[in-house]
């Protein structure tokens, strides 16, 4: 039997166990003893083993996976004092007439060597997730220094302060941990010995006053499970971090903030919508009842669709309207838009013209009434009607007039420079062209200015040729 002490980390493990094995030392004749700072850190006991150098000559070197590697390193800092006994029987077993080891979930050893993999990752993301910096200033420079003190299972300290070096880049920031500090200046990460919880910053600073406003703020009440969340929020770390102090009260509050969130979520024209219509004209009469979104329940006017329902092509516009100076369907856009396509040979009576939003949002004949855009909730709550009308018609072609009927259509936004001119899917079983609101276009006062985007629209509708004997 072999006693071997040596530092406690991956690079000490790696020399002693590339010796033992090169000197033929089998897992269970081998006791590893880890040193503290005072003992001879590569001291053998015991036995006498020779040197790497007498042994290499020879000698084949022992081979592993790149995985078991990587996976060496995380295992090297978790706290349990079997993991360099495992470590070292995985790396004789690969190496002794079983190279696929680490695909043998049913084994013991993988199965143990996997779980503190595990532990191990998921204490480097705690400690991201749970780190919190307090500002302190130091005398004579305007350059503050940001302290952090965090208690991790496993001495994860090292592997996990790159992260904080990228997402904090710019600023100063030491990290005290029991194993370990680690130290960033803007440029540079070092590491330093471990502190006691002692010191520990404990002065609340206007970060941490921030920091508890934005945790009051994205608190879901309504997502709220105590033990689901002392289990990814360890009562432990609670000390570290300044927004658990409001927990209590928040948890004490959750019913009232639920009702409030179920009262403000969006609306939506589901309920209102026919899931079996007879008729188009009965979808359209349906709607004039709908009262699903605020627009609905305001009264405003009603916009439905006009066309053939047999219209294999159909085209979607935000809203109806008749004032040019409007972001919707004016007669004038209707009339260039069919021109353009009567170029093509497609007659009116091969359209069907639609809305994204069939309440129209302003008040026709008032010139004092502002203009209002449709925002997206306004599309998203009137989408269902929109479902319902393709799923009735079934058209080959679907267009779409601007970014909001894109929205309204593909269920993302649309950057229409990108989209603008060739076929897009979605779940609708019908080809998609995005091209300009025409209404967008008589907008224009700049006569080449408008030229240029009439022809990069005549452009886009070109590409109905190809469905021109569909219809």
């Amino acid at each position: 039997m072999i006693e071997v002490t040596f530092k406690s980390d991956f690079m000490s493990w790696r020399e002693k166990a590339r010796q033992l094995f090169l000197a033929d030392y089998p897992p269970d004749r081998v006791v590893w003893i880890e040193a503290d700072d005072e003992q001879n850190s590569f001291a053998f006991a015991s036995d006498s083993v020779p040197s790497l150098a007498d042994l290499s000559s020879g000698r084949v070197q022992p081979r592993v996976p790149k995985e078991f590697l990587e996976t060496a390193k995380l295992v090297a800092v978790h706290r349990d004092g079997r993991r360099w006994n495992l470590l070292y029987r995985m790396l004789w077993r690969l190496n002794h007439g079983e190279p696929h080891l680490l695909e043998v979930e049913t084994d013991d050893d993988t199965l143990l060597l996997q779980r503190m993999v595990k532990s191990v990752g998921r204490d480097i993301h705690k400690m991201h997730a749970f780190v919190r910096f307090r500002k302190v200033e130091e005398e004579g420079t305007n350059d503050p220094l940001y302290l952090a003190w965090h208690c991790p299972d496993h001495a994860i300290f090292k592997l996990a302060a790159p992260f904080f070096a990228r997402r904090f880049k710019t600023m100063r920031w030491s990290i005290l941990t029991p194993d370990g500090s680690a130290y960033w200046d803007g440029k540079r990460l070092d590491f330093g010995p471990g502190v006691s919880a002692t010191m520990a910053p404990k002065a609340h600073d206007d970060l941490e006053t921030l920091w508890r406003s934005y945790y009051g703020a994205i608190f879901n009440p309504a997502r709220v499970k105590t033990t689901a969340m002392k289990r990814e929020m360890p009562v432990r770390h609670w000390r570290t971090l300044p927004e658990t102090t409001m927990i209590p009260e928040l948890l004490a509050d959750s019913a009232q903030r639920v009702a409030t969130m179920l009262a403000q979520q969006p609306s939506s024209a589901a309920p209102y919508v026919p899931t079996q219509p007879a008729s188009y004209e009965s979808l359209e009469q349906a709607a004039q009842g709908c009262a699903g979104c605020d627009l609905g329940k305001s009264g405003c006017k009603v916009n439905f669709g006009h066309g053939s329902p047999q219209a294999r092509i159909v085209v979607v516009a935000d809203q109806a309207g008749d004032r040019l100076d409007s972001p919707a369907l004016h007669p004038l856009a209707l009339a260039l838009l069919f021109d353009e396509l009567a170029e093509l040979g497609i007659s009116a009576q091969h359209i069907l013209v639609t809305y994204a939003v069939k309440h129209t949002k302003f008040k026709h004949h008032d010139p004092k009434q502002p203009i209002q855009r449709i925002q997206a909730r306004d599309v998203a709550a009137c989408r269902p009607w929109l479902g319902a009308e393709f799923a009735y018609l079934k058209p080959d072609v679907i267009v779409c007039l601007g970014s909001a009927a894109a929205l309204a259509v593909l269920g993302r936004v649309s950057r229409l420079q990108e989209d603008r001119g060739r076929w897009l899917s979605s779940g609708w079983n019908a080809r998609i062209l995005v091209t300009d609101h025409p209404a967008s276009i008589l907008a224009i006062t700049d006569s080449e200015e408008q030229a240029a985007a009439c022809a990069s629209f005549r452009t886009d509708l070109k590409q109905l040729g190809d469905v021109i004997q569909v219809v």
